[in-house]
C-alpha cells in the first residue's frame, strides 16, 4: 500500500484547497521519505489526523477528537474562515495489489458545518469512476486492508512512543493490536466459532427443561462476558490513570529535590555536619600554630641556615687541616733528619723532600681557610644544625603541608555545607513541597490499589467464564443423545483443544521470530553493543525483558530515556517487519528526547528503513539542518514540505522545501 495524494480544503488550519504529493519517488527513483516540516501548534498533527480521517471517518483515532461526538468533531474541524456555502474535504489517494493486480482508489469525505445526520459525506473514486458499493461497505474493505485495531503501530507520534517506551508492559489496546498484526487472533476467532456451532446443536437437541437450564447457563456466561469486557476497558482506563499518577509522583518528588525541599528536611543533619568541620577546621589552626610555635619558622631563613651549615662544615675542615699539618711536619722533619743520618745522596734526598712538599701542600691550602673563618661554632652546635636541616626541619615542613591541605579540604567543605544550607527553602516552602509530595504519593497509592482491586475482578471475571463454559460443555456432553451431533460437539472439544495447542506454538513461533527481529532492530538503532544481547517477549503479557551477554537480566531502569524509546521503535519496527504488511509508516515528532548520537542511529538507520514510504512530521529541533543534510545526503527523501503558520491568521499552508 502507498499513499499517492492526500488533498486538504478547509480542515483545520489549512484553508483552501491544499495539494500534498506523497509519491516516494524523485526523479524516476524510489525515495521512501517524504519530510513534514513544522513548528509546534503549525499544523503537523492535524496532518496526521486527516490520515486517520479519510481512511476510517467515524471510527477513526484522532488526536483532537477526545470525548467529542462524531458530529461535534466534524464540525470543530471546519476552518474558521470557511465560506458557509463551501464544504470540508478530505481526500487521499492510494494504490495497492488486489487479486495480482495494481488498483488505485481515491477516498472523498466531505462535510460543512453542523452536518446534516451527524456525519461526513462518503465517495470512494476506482481510477477516475466513482464506486457506490465499495463505499457501501468500506469499513469491511480497510479493515481487510489496514485493520484499525494496528493502525496505531503504523501511524503514530513521538508521545505514543514515549508513553510505550515508559510502560513496563504495553497497554491493552497495544496487545490486541499486536495480535492482531501476528495473526494471533484468527485462532480465537475460530474458537469463538466452534462455541457458536456447538451452542446451536445443544439449543437444537435438548428438550425443553435442559433448553432452559442450557440457556440460564449461557445467559450467566454472557453476562460474565459483557461484565469482564467492561473490566477490561475499566483496567485500560485505570492503567493511563496509573501511568498518570506514577508521572505526577515523579514530577512532584523531582521538585521537592531541585526546589531545596529534601536539603530542608537534612538541614538539622546539615547544621551537625558544618559544626563538625568547624571543629576540624579549628583543631588544625591549633596544630598550625603549635607547628609555628617550634623551628617552623626557621623554614623562612633556610638558605642563610644552609650557608651557616656550608661555613661551619669548611671551619672545621680548615681546622682540622692546621692540626694534621703541623703534626706531619714534626714527623717529617724526623724522617729527613733519620735519612741524613743514613749519608744518602743529595738528589735522592732532595727528591724526598720535594715529595714531602707536595704531599703537604693540599693541607697547607685547607690550613690557610682557617684564616677566613668567622662562624667558630663549636662541633655540638654544628651537629645540631646538621640534624635540623636535614631531618627535623623536613619534617615539621611535611607537617606543616599536610595540615594546609587538611585545612583546604575542610573550608570547601564548610562552603559546600554552607550553600546547601543556603539553598534550603523555608518552613513555609519545605511544608508545601512536603504536602505536595505527599499528596502525589496518596494519589499513586489510590490508583494502584484500585488497578489492583480491578483487576482482581477481572481476573475473577475470567476464571468464572472458563468455569461456566466447562459447566455448559459437561452439560451438553451429559444429556444429548443424539450421535451425529454429539460427534460434532465431541470433536469441537477435540478441536478446540487443537486450537489452544495451535495458539500456543503460533505465539511462540511467531514471538520468537519477533524476538529475534526486535533484537537485531535494536542493536541496529543502538549505539551500545554491549549493553544488551537479546531481547524476550513474554508470551501472555508482550512486555519486553533485556538480557545482557551473560544471560543475566537488564533491568529497565539501566536504560536511559532516549534508549527505552529506540526499544519502543525497535518494538514497533519489527512487529512491522515480521507482520509482512506492506503499509506507509507515518511519524509525528520522531525524536523526541532522543540525544545526539540516538537521533543520529534513528536519522541514518531507521527511517529510511522503516518502510516503502515513510512519512515525518518533525520540528526544525528534531530533525535539524545536519540531519536533513544527512538525509539527502543518502537519496532518502523523495519530498519536502514545510507547514508556514500565519498566527495572525491562524492559518496553515504547505510550501516545498524544508527548513533549511
Amino acid at each position: 500500500m502507498i499513499f499517492l495524494e492526500l488533498v486538504l480544503e478547509n480542515f483545520g488550519p489549512y484553508f483552501g484547497r491544499q495539494v500534498i504529493n506523497l509519491r516516494p519517488e524523485a526523479e524516476d527513483n524510489l525515495r521512501p521519505i517524504i519530510l513534514f516540516g513544522g513548528m509546534n501548534g503549525g499544523g503537523k498533527t492535524t496532518l496526521m489526523d486527516a490520515l486517520r480521517l479519510a481512511l476510517y471517518g467515524q471510527r477513526a483515532q484522532c488526536s483532537t477528537r477526545g470525548n467529542l461526538g462524531y458530529s461535534e468533531f466534524l464540525t470543530q474541524s471546519v476552518n474558521r474562515n470557511t465560506p458557509p456555502n463551501e464544504k470540508t474535504r478530505i481526500e487521499l489517494a492510494f494504490e495497492h495489489i488486489q487479486n495480482d493486480q495494481q488498483v488505485e482508489y481515491r477516498i472523498l469525505r466531505t462535510w460543512t458545518k453542523n452536518p446534516k445526520d451527524g456525519k461526513d459525506h462518503l465517495g470512494i473514486l476506482d481510477g477516475d469512476w466513482p464506486d457506490v458499493a465499495l463505499a457501501n461497505t468500506w469499513d469491511e474493505y480497510i479493515e481487510n486492508l489496514l485493520p484499525i485495531g494496528i493502525s496505531n503501530l503504523f501511524l503514530f507520534d513521538g508521545e505514543q512512543v514515549k508513553e510505550l517506551a515508559e510502560l513496563e508492559t504495553p497497554p491493552p489496546p497495544v496487545v490486541e493490536a499486536i495480535q492482531s498484526l501476528l495473526g494471533l487472533e484468527l485462532a480465537e476467532r475460530l474458537s469463538v466459532d466452534l462455541e457458536i456451532l456447538v451452542s446451536r446443536k445443544r439449543k437444537a437437541l435438548a428438550d425443553a427443561k435442559q433448553l432452559a437450564n442450557i440457556e440460564e447457563i449461557e445467559q450467566q456466561l454472557q453476562q460474565y462476558k459483557t461484565e469482564h469486557e467492561a473490566a477490561y476497558q475499566e483496567l485500560a482506563s485505570l492503567q493511563s490513570y496509573l501511568t498518570k499518577a506514577h508521572k505526577e509522583q515523579r514530577q512532584a518528588a523531582d521538585k521537592f529535590i531541585s526546589e531545596g525541599g529534601k536539603i530542608a528536611g537534612e538541614r538539622s543533619q546539615l547544621e551537625r555536619q558544618l559544626e563538625d568541620y568547624r571543629a576540624n577546621l579549628q583543631q588544625v589552626r591549633e596544630n598550625l600554630i603549635e607547628l609555628a610555635s617550634g623551628t617552623l619558622p626557621l623554614t623562612l631563613i633556610q638558605p642563610l641556615l644552609t650557608q651557616a651549615q656550608v661555613q661551619g662544615a669548611t671551619e672545621t675542615s680548615s681546622s682540622q687541616a692546621k692540626i694534621a699539618l703541623e703534626v706531619l711536619r714534626e714527623r717529617d722533619q724526623r724522617l729527613l733528619d733519620c735519612l741524613n743520618k743514613l749519608t744518602l745522596p743529595s738528589k735522592k734526598l732532595d727528591k724526598i723532600k720535594d715529595f714531602l712538599g707536595q704531599e703537604n701542600q693540599t693541607l697547607e691550602q685547607e690550613a690557610a681557610n682557617s684564616e677566613q673563618s668567622w662562624l667558630a661554632a663549636d662541633t655540638e652546635t654544628l651537629n645540631y644544625l646538621n640534624h635540623l636541616l636535614d631531618h627535623h626541619q623536613l619534617t615539621q615542613s611535611k607537617q606543616a603541608k599536610e595540615q594546609l591541605i587538611r585545612l583546604q579540604e575542610i573550608e570547601q567543605d564548610i562552603n559546600a555545607t554552607e550553600r546547601q544550607i543556603a539553598v534550603a527553602a523555608s518552613p513555609e516552602v519545605y511544608q508545601k513541597l512536603e504536602n505536595d509530595l505527599r499528596e502525589a504519593q496518596t494519589q499513586l497509592a489510590k490508583s494502584q490499589a484500585a488497578y489492583e482491586a480491578k483487576k482482581r475482578h477481572h481476573d475473577q471475571l475470567k476464571d468464572a467464564i472458563e468455569k461456566t463454559k466447562k459447566d455448559l460443555a459437561r452439560y451438553g456432553e451429559q444429556n444429548i443423545d443424539r450421535q451425529n451431533d454429539e460427534h460434532i460437539i465431541t470433536a469441537s472439544a477435540k478441536v478446540q483443544q487443537t486450537l489452544k495447542l495451535f495458539r500456543e506454538k503460533l505465539t511462540l513461533r511467531k514471538l520468537n521470530q519477533l524476538e529475534s527481529v526486535v533484537t537485531e532492530c535494536f542493536l541496529y538503532l543502538l549505539h551500545k553493543s554491549d549493553l544488551v544481547h537479546r531481547v524476550a517477549i513474554d508470551t501472555h503479557s508482550f512486555s519486553l525483558s533485556l538480557y545482557d551477554f551473560q544471560g543475566q537480566p537488564v533491568p529497565k531502569h539501566r536504560l536511559s530515556a532516549g534508549e527505552k524509546q529506540l526499544l519502543a521503535i525497535a518494538f514497533l519496527w519489527g512487529l512491522a517487519r515480521v507482520s509482512g504488511r506492506q503499509l506507509p509508516v507515518a511519524i509525528d515528532t520522531p525524536l523526541g528526547r532522543l540525544d545526539s548520537s540516538h537521533r543520529t542511529n534513528l536519522v541514518e538507520r531507521y527511517f529510511p528503513a522503516a518502510s516503502h514510504q515513510v512519512i515525518l512530521l518533525s520540528t526544525d529541533t528534531e530533525i535539524g539542518k545536519l540531519e536533513v543534510e544527512r538525509l539527502r545526503e543518502a537519496d532518502a527523501i523523495a519530498r519536502e514540505y514545510l507547514l508556514r503558520y500565519d498566527s495572525s491568521k491562524r492559518q496553515t499552508t504547505t510550501e516545498l522545501g524544508y527548513f533549511w
